[in-house]
């Protein structure tokens, strides 16, 4: 909750900061002066309301989402041995990282595969596949799910999620400006909102959500390397770099959809500013280097 607090706290100020900086260069004037009427203090907390409502709706149902996208069968009662040892294994790492428990899920992929999801580090859902389960070893699986375990530690999944609503904040809100300004100025239209607005606003937005994307990709590969780091200090540094190799040994594992993507252990293999993960031998160069979990 405090994590969530401070972030929209952060956010607030930002937009005070930035409505001021538009007060001091006069860009509303500016824009008065070209035909562009536009309240941008209210176009801007209007930006906010939606950008950040769809990140948190998202975030709300996650768990749910991931569930039915991936078809994960959550382990109420385990009913075996492998399901009794991940039980136990994802009970001991919480207990060790001072969380509560997360539920617990197994997906059918070919691929060695896992993630994390949920509303806060004591409402996450943890889940491998069952590739990963049948092409790794117990050393590597209990370091997948020490990543794992330490994205919902750090809160990742809020984090993401309140970034992702303020890139929407702002893609809106720069694009509803450069959408008045081809409907109004070049396109001299006198109505209050054009043909050209729309379809200005719509190509704008997809043009600064691409650029954003780049931002948003990039925490994301981030927080990967934190994750291993993370992982290596409950289980071993060792383990972990073994369970990235065993991923290496691999074909380059099917992307998860969505957001989920981010929230994986896998590595990608698209233009580098655009992947949700580092490359797999950066990251067990960054564990090669460290100390954690010696």
């Amino acid at each position: 909750m405090m994590r969530i607090f401070l972030f929209l706290a952060t956010n607030i100020a930002i937009m005070i900061v930035i409505s001021v900086v538009f007060s001091l260069f006069g860009l509303g004037s500016a824009l008065d002066a070209r035909g562009v009427h536009l309240d941008l203090n209210a176009l801007l907390a209007m930006s906010a309301l939606m950008g950040m409502t769809g990140s948190f709706i998202s975030l709300a149902l996650s768990k749910w989402t991931a569930k039915q996208a991936m078809g994960v069968q959550v382990i109420a009662q385990p009913q075996n041995y492998a399901e009794q040892w991940l039980f136990t294994t994802v009970a001991n790492q919480a207990r060790q990282a001072g969380i509560a428990m997360p539920e617990i899920g197994i997906f059918q992929a070919d691929e060695s595969n896992a993630f994390a999801t949920g509303m806060s580090r004591n409402n996450a859902l943890v889940a491998v596949s069952t590739g990963l389960l049948q092409r790794m070893n117990a050393d590597e699986i209990e370091a997948v799910i020490g990543h794992e375990m330490t994205h919902v530690v750090n809160g990742d999944m809020v984090t993401m999620a309140l970034m992702q609503g303020v890139v929407n904040t702002f893609v809106y809100f720069f694009a509803s400006i450069i959408g008045y300004v081809v409907d109004r100025v070049i396109l001299q239209n006198e109505r209050e909102y054009g043909v050209g607005y729309y379809l200005t606003q719509m190509v704008a937005q997809i043009a600064l959500g691409f650029l954003a994307s780049m931002l948003v990709m990039w925490f994301s590969r981030y927080r990967e390397f934190k994750a291993d780091a993370g992982g290596a200090q409950l289980v071993g540094r060792w383990k972990m770099i073994s369970a990235l190799r065993a991923l290496q040994r691999e074909h380059e594992p099917q992307a998860l959809p969505g957001q989920l993507a981010a929230f994986g252990i896998s590595g990608g293999d698209v233009s580098r500013f655009f992947m949700s993960h580092p490359p797999l031998e950066a990251r067990i160069a960054a564990l090669q280097r460290s100390r954690i979990g010696d």
